[in-house]
């Protein structure tokens, strides 16, 4: 009963969902009306290399096989599905002959330490505070703190990360200005190097915390803020349970439903990578990776992180969606 109701649909709508993401993945950049083997061969001709018509007719030939271009769109599509399942989505153009693959693992776990730290910390200290404060919602700190939550929410990323990094590196030089680690320094496991790198992450993370941590809040009080009106958090105020647990308990545990949601959704973002963040502070993630494949056109590479994208909202939702009925019991009994 579980398997047929409740899993069979959503696998199989997790396998429809990557499928459509993908395909769409593969049509749009074709869809562009910029060509990059021309764009390839035109930037080598820029630098004033010459190369004989049949030297150049063959570099074609070559590129538009490394890039799968060669053959009809339907011969495409099927080598574009046969290279994906190997994980093969040809070379980088601006970091030719270096695998696509190559470069997404190197700026993957960067990029998921930044995105994962952020996005838990903001999680969990909004929802902490709007959970608190919309069981206070009549209390006048409440209504500070939900203005101040307001008028920090809609500022840009970019322009949270610019304040912050004149901040604490130019008026009070406290945090290194740009990178994953100092120059020179030797990636290894050792406190030194990992002390490195949090000192590091310590600007871009809090960039991230400080907006987020808006919507968290403003989100979870409105939720609670209706939660509290209902009848059994009213019978156990009426029953004399200590506000602790009736906070905990029935105010927070009930609110918190449409935020674990969000949660799952956030971290499948990470793929995506933190883009003006990571520009900002000069980070080697996915979100710096993405921007230098767009400004140079490299279609692979875009490809490759979109399809990174797309792989991991999906999963993500779909391991929301069977762990779900652990955090409801409606669902479990329904």
């Amino acid at each position: 009963m579980f398997f047929r109701r409740y899993l069979l649909p959503r696998l199989l709508q997790y396998v429809v969902v990557i499928f459509i993401g993908i395909t769409l993945v593969f049509i749009i950049p074709r869809l562009a009306p910029s060509d990059p083997i021309e764009q390839h061969i035109g930037q080598i001709s820029t630098k004033g290399q010459y190369l004989e018509p049949e030297a150049m007719d063959e570099m074609r030939e070559t590129l538009r096989e490394l890039y799968g271009l060669k053959g009809s769109v339907f011969q495409q599509y099927g080598q574009f599905w046969w290279r994906l399942l190997h994980l093969d989505f040809g070379p980088s153009f601006f970091q030719f002959p270096t695998p696509v693959t190559r470069l997404i693992m190197i700026a993957l776990p960067w990029t998921i330490v930044l995105m994962v730290v952020s996005i838990l910390l903001a999680w969990v200290m909004g929802n902490l505070l709007g959970g608190v404060a919309g069981s206070f919602y009549k209390a006048k700190w409440v209504r500070i703190l939900e203005a101040f939550a307001m008028s920090i929410y809609p500022i840009p990323y970019y322009i949270m990360a610019l304040i912050i990094l004149i901040l604490f590196t130019y008026v009070f030089p406290l945090f290194p200005l740009v990178g994953a680690y100092s120059v020179g320094t030797k990636a290894s496991f050792s406190l030194t190097f990992l002390a490195d790198v949090v000192v590091h992450a310590f600007l871009p993370i809090l960039s991230i915390v400080i907006l987020q941590i808006g919507g968290w809040f403003l989100s979870m009080k409105s939720i609670t803020t209706n939660v509290v009106e209902e009848d059994y958090v009213t019978y156990a105020e009426a029953a004399g349970l200590p506000k602790s647990k009736i906070i905990l308990q029935y105010t927070m545990r009930n609110a918190i439903l449409p935020q674990v949601t969000g949660l799952s959704l956030a971290l499948g973002f990470i793929f995506s990578g933190a883009l003006i963040t990571e520009i900002v502070f000069a980070y080697p993630g996915v979100g710096t990776l993405l921007y230098r494949a767009i400004s140079a056109g490299d279609y692979n590479l875009i490809m490759g992180i979109a399809v990174f994208s797309i792989i991991a909202i999906a999963t993500a939702v779909l391991i929301m969606d069977l762990i779900y009925p652990l955090f409801d019991p409606r669902i479990r009994y329904r």
